[in-house]
This record gives structure tokens, C-alpha cells and sequence, in this order.
């Protein structure tokens, strides 16, 4: 039977070739010499340069077969952490010699939220000897002769789990993470809730959304309200990735693997292990790349080009796109396979023309993010928007949404040489949009749909704003121009359809 000790490595066990007066051989030495054991698998959070003078004066002294394991913590008591980077120093131990070995778990070493997932795993996932040593007691067994449950549960865990109890039974825990996407509509209210909620889950989400509705501000705002929120968040433009080395991209490559293949190299896969893998533009992956994406999430695995061995992965998928993929799935450009995969949490972000309410406030917003932009600049001016200017914007259909907005706001800054921005430098700033033709209203079929008053509120809109603008705010002059009896009639349907006067 092979005998495998699995722990992490502690101070203690780093002073000891130096300060062995005081300290002693150290828990792990202390085992090794204690207990015959083939192999040692040590995980370390420590950096290179300090374990390997260790490691050195351990495999000199020991006749084990010793293997250290780097695993970056973001603290010492991160418990879903250390429980990930456990179960991957078991597994790796392991091996595929599952039954013929002999697992022991070292509790002394580490901090006490170390010892706490070892006597976990231990006592359910990977049944193993559970050890301790000590300067005064030698090397023995640990004495847990309780199968653990809840009332057993050192405090470390009781409050994670009582959060999860509280979360499944009313609303989302507060995540100030989504502070950062602007709006108060009803509709986005709903969008961001189910974030919040989809967040604190492990499961693969699918953003769907036209060009510019921040489907990526959406993706990171989910990773950093994870548990994953200290692990890398890797965003990939599925788009851009040339047909002949998406594998290359994704999964890495083996020196030599191609022709200008000169070193080894980990793909994006390997870069967010731990974390969130972000794939934008999901659907313009060609065919065969998509059968190797989706072996990757079925197996938590990915082959290096030019590798025989699989290298595991722990990755969370936040896929987006801005087709309709079950529409490419009827065309057969997507995989249906795969979109089930990915579609286990589907988010749709509305586009601005949709979220009543949001317009005005993302301007405002925005705006001040230009000025901020541009503090630095010489000559600089904080801008403002005349009433004008405003209404122009607030009429305006955004087909690129706020990405748009945004470009089209810094645009009009630049044009303005004053501190307020006029219509005309909106108008200047603002790009072409295709002419709406005449069955864009009056041709649209009935049913599917088509709401009369949207429909009347968008062309009062669109009209009035421009009427306002034109007229430089005269009120007299506005309603001239679109056909409405006087000025008190103008401010009544101003108010009606909440275009700013």
C-alpha cells in the first residue's frame, strides 16, 4: 500500500533548518520521521524563494518523495479558498491510485481554517488518517471520534453557512459591486436582482444583449460579487481570435506544438483557474472550436496543444453575446449542446432605448466622467449641457447604446470651446443613423408585440425634443413648429411625455 502524507507547509516548519534549538524539527519533518511515508505532497502559499531553502533541508533528511503544491491565497482564513486548493492537493496526491493508497492528512501545520477543511475532507470526501504532532507528544493520531455535523462545526463555518440560509429564503445579500451600472427603471432593478442572486452561485451564466449595453461591466460586476472575487477574472473577445489559433488561445500550447510555437504557453483557461473565465462575443466561435469549448466545461479540463496530458481546471464561464443564439442554433452556426451548458443562469441586458427612466441619469453620470476624464488636460473646462443640448440627447434613439452615449458625450465636449455645451455640438458629435422608414410606424404588423402608446410616446418624444431644440427653448416657437395651438398646449405635453423644457 502506499503511504501519502498531504499538508500544508507552516512556519514552524520554515524556521526549522535554522532555528531547530528553539522550534525543533517542525510538524512536518517530525511526521516524516515518525511515520513511514512514500511520497509528501506540501501545499504552500508562500513564494518560491522562501520554501525552497526548506524543501532542500527536508528531501536531504528524508527519504520521501517530496512535492510542493503552490497555492495562492488571498488570506490565511479564506475557507472556500483553502478548501479548493485542498481537494486540489488531495487529488493531486491521489493520482489515479485512489485505492491503493494510504492518505494521511497532517492537522498541525497552517492555520486553524486549514486543519478545519482537512478534518472535513477526511471525515466525508477523502476518508484519511487524520495526524498531529507536537515537541512534547511525537507524532499520533488525532483524536476526532465524532462523525461532524452542524453543531460540530467550528465557528469559521457556522457563518457562511447561516448567510447561504438566510440568502436562499429572502432577497440578495446588498452587493455594492453593481454600484457602477447606472439606472432606476424597472427594468434594470429586476436585471441587477437576479445578478445579485446568480453571483454568490457557481454556475456558468450567459449575457445576451445588443452592442454597447455593457455586457462586460455586467460580467466583472458578477465575478467581484463571488466568491471567485479575489481569483483572476480573465475577459477573452471571442470575436477576434483568428480561426487557426483559437485552440491555441484557450487552452495553451506546448513549445514546438506549431511553427512559431517557441515556448510553452498557458491559455486563458488555465490564466482564470480559480476564477472567472469572461467569453465575450460567444457566438462568433467557429464550429470546431466550439466542440473543444465544450469538452473543456464537461470534463474541468484542457489539453495544451501539443500535450498528452490533461490539465485540470476550476473555472466559473460568464459567456455573452450579441446575436440570438437560438436563432444561430435553428441556422446550425451554434452548437445546441453548448448553449445548454451556458445557458443555466440567462441574463438579457435591455437596450437604452427600453429602460424608461435610465437616459437621463446615465447622462449626468456620464458627463461627469468626462469632465473627469479630461481634468488633467491644459485649457480644461468642466462642461455642461444646455437644455437643449439635453433634449437632444434625451430624443435621440441610441442604437449603440451607452457606449454611444458615452463617445458621444466626449465628442461634444471636445467640439465645445465653452463650458456649456450647445445642441449644436450635440448635433455635430452625434453619428448618422440609417432614415426611419415611413412602415417603421405606420407598416408594422399588429400583434406581436406592438404597443399603441410606446409607439405615440416615441414620436411625441422624438418631435418635441427636436421642436425644443430648433426653437432654443421657445415655447411660442416650438409649438409652431409642430402644429400645436399654443405655448400652455406645449407644456402639457412636455410634462405628459417628460421631455426636460
Amino acid at each position: 500500500m502506499r503511504k501519502v502524507l498531504v499538508a500544508w507547509i507552516g512556519k514552524t516548519d520554515l524556521r526549522a533548518p535554522t532555528e531547530s534549538q528553539l522550534v525543533g524539527l517542525g510538524p512536518i519533518a517530525q511526521a516524516l520521521d515518525g511515520r513511514a511515508f512514500d511520497e509528501a505532497f506540501l501545499l504552500s502559499d508562500y513564494d518560491d524563494d522562501v520554501i525552497q531553502p526548506y524543501v532542500k533541508w527536508l528531501r536531504k533528511r528524508s527519504s520521501s518523495r517530496v512535492e510542493v503544491l503552490y497555492e495562492k491565497l488571498s488570506g490565511p482564513t479564506q475557507f472556500g479558498e483553502i478548501y479548493q486548493a485542498a481537494v486540489r492537493g488531495i487529488e493531486r496526491a491521489l493520482g489515479d491510485r485512489r485505492r491503493e493508497t494510504a492518505l494521511a492528512l497532517h492537522l498541525s501545520p497552517g492555520t486553524p481554517a486549514m486543519a478545519a477543511v482537512w478534518i472535513i475532507l477526511g471525515k466525508t470526501r477523502f476518508p484519511a488518517e487524520l495526524i498531529e504532532s507536537s515537541r512534547e507528544h511525537g507524532v499520533r493520531t488525532a483524536s476526532v471520534p465524532f462523525d461532524l455535523s452542524a453543531e460540530f462545526l467550528p465557528d469559521l463555518l457556522r457563518e457562511p453557512d447561516e448567510r447561504l440560509r438566510q440568502t436562499s429564503g429572502g432577497e440578495p445579500p446588498e452587493a455594492p459591486e453593481f454600484a457602477d451600472i447606472i439606472h432606476k427603471s424597472r427594468v434594470m432593478d429586476r436585471l441587477i436582482q437576479r445578478a445579485r442572486r446568480v453571483a454568490i452561485r457557481n454556475v456558468p451564466v450567459l449575457i445576451e444583449g445588443e452592442s454597447g449595453t455593457g455586457k462586460e461591466m455586467l460580467a466583472r460586476a458578477i465575478h467581484r460579487a463571488s466568491p471567485r472575487r479575489d481569483r483572476p477574472f480573465i475577459a477573452v473577445n471571442c470575436g477576434a481570435i483568428p480561426a487557426e489559433l483559437v485552440e491555441s488561445e484557450l487552452f495553451g500550447h506546448e513549445k514546438g506544438a506549431f511553427t512559431g510555437a517557441m515556448q510553452q504557453r498557458k491559455g486563458h483557461f488555465e490564466a482564470a483557474d480559480g476564477g472567472t473565465l469572461f467569453l465575450d462575443e460567444l457566438g462568433e466561435l467557429p464550429g470546431p472550436a466550439q466542440v473543444k469549448l465544450l469538452r473543456a466545461i464537461q470534463e474541468g479540463e484542457v489539453v495544451r496543444l501539443g500535450a498528452s496530458k490533461a490539465t485540470k481546471v476550476d473555472v466559473r464561464i460568464v459567456a455573452a453575446t450579441n446575436r440570438t443564439l437560438t436563432d444561430e442554433i435553428a441556422s446550425g452556426r451554434f452548437r445546441e449542446d453548448l448553449f445548454y451548458r451556458l445557458a443555466v443562469a440567462v441574463m438579457t441586458i435591455p437596450p437604452l432605448r427600453e429602460r424608461s427612466g435610465d437616459l437621463g441619469v446615465l447622462i449626468d453620470h456620464l458627463l461627469a466622467q468626462v469632465n473627469q476624464e479630461a481634468a488633467t488636460e491644459p485649457g480644461f473646462k468642466e462642461k455642461k449641457l444646455s437644455t437643449g443640448a439635453r433634449n437632444l440627447l434625451l430624443s435621440h434613439p441610441w442604437p449603440g447604446n451607452v457606449r454611444e452615449l458615452l463617445n458621444t458625450l466626449r465628442r461634444a465636449a471636445i467640439w465645445s470651446d465653452a463650458a456649456v455645451i450647445s445642441s449644436e455640438d450635440v448635433r455635430e458629435a452625434l453619428l448618422p443613423t440609417a432614415p426611419a422608414a415611413k412602415q417603421d410606424v405606420l407598416g408594422r404588423p399588429l400583434g406581436g408585440g406592438l404597443n399603441l402608446q410606446n409607439l405615440m410616446r416615441d414620436v411625441a418624444r422624438h418631435y418635441l425634443g427636436r421642436a425644443m431644440d430648433e426653437a432654443h427653448g421657445n415655447k411660442t416657437k416650438a409649438a409652431e413648429l409642430v402644429g400645436l395651438p399654443s405655448y400652455q398646449t406645449l407644456t402639457n405635453w412636455l410634462a405628459k411625455y417628460k421631455v426636460e423644457s
